[in-house]
């Protein structure tokens, strides 16, 4: 796959990224000794992040549910993909209502290369890889077109993503664009990691990880996580 073998070019084994310290925290072999070694001085300020994070991809599975039984949804734009694991967006979607369409966004090189993994859609629906990074909504929505009908609802998908872009990088703003290119009907599904929770722990256990990150993270009070919505 020459997109694959372009993307192992691109890695950066020896900085961590989010991503992959994700993908070790819930469990997956897809990570480097930088990564596993900013999870574990993570994990010794903050343990309580472990649980958290095997949470966060649980509720990513019941908010699919309920937006493609419930709520009718049949396109889902997933940004801040992560690796593949078990019940991605697409496999519970299309479980669900096998005609629902996926568009997932993520800018590791590590996940372009097992995007394979993420376009095994049901023979109803649709599912499509964009190598691209949320600070460039503009390039995420016109790539998106190709598989998604923006005149139609569409599930905006930003769990365990938006941390990732700092305050000057206009967080709120990005968001704004992204859900003026949805029209009516369509849902927006945030999740994001708390500065007012356990404020002494996470102040610190974010610090350090911010050492070892390529691109650090912002954790955010519930007021600024609000403006989101």
């Amino acid at each position: 796959d020459p997109s694959g073998a372009e993307a192992i070019a691109r890695l950066d084994t020896g900085a961590a990224h989010i991503a992959r310290v994700y993908d070790y925290c819930l469990g997956g072999k897809d990570n480097f000794a930088a990564d596993r070694e900013a999870a574990e001085e993570f994990l010794k300020v903050m343990p309580g992040i472990l649980p958290a994070v095997r949470e966060a991809r649980a509720f990513l599975v019941r908010v699919v549910r309920f937006l493609a039984i419930e709520a009718g949804i049949r396109q889902f734009l997933d940004v801040g993909t992560g690796l593949p694991t078990a019940n991605n967006t697409h496999e519970t979607a299309q479980r669900a209502a096998p005609d629902s369409r996926i568009v997932y966004v993520d800018n590791d090189p590590l996940v372009l290369a097992h995007a394979r993994a993420l376009l095994a859609s049901s023979a109803q629906g649709k599912t499509a890889y964009l190598d691209a990074d949320l600070r460039d909504p503009g390039a995420i929505l016109d790539q998106a077109a190709e598989t998604l009908d923006f005149a139609r609802p569409v599930a905006v998908m930003l769990v365990g993503v938006l941390h990732c872009v700092p305050d000057d990088g206009d967080p709120w703003g990005i968001v704004k664009r992204v859900m003026d290119a949805v029209p009516s009907g369509s849902y927006l599904v945030v999740g994001h990691p708390a500065s007012d929770v356990q404020v002494t722990e996470a102040a610190t256990a974010t610090a350090g990880l911010n050492t070892r990150l390529a691109d650090p993270v912002t954790f955010r009070p519930r007021d600024q996580g609000a403006r989101f919505l």
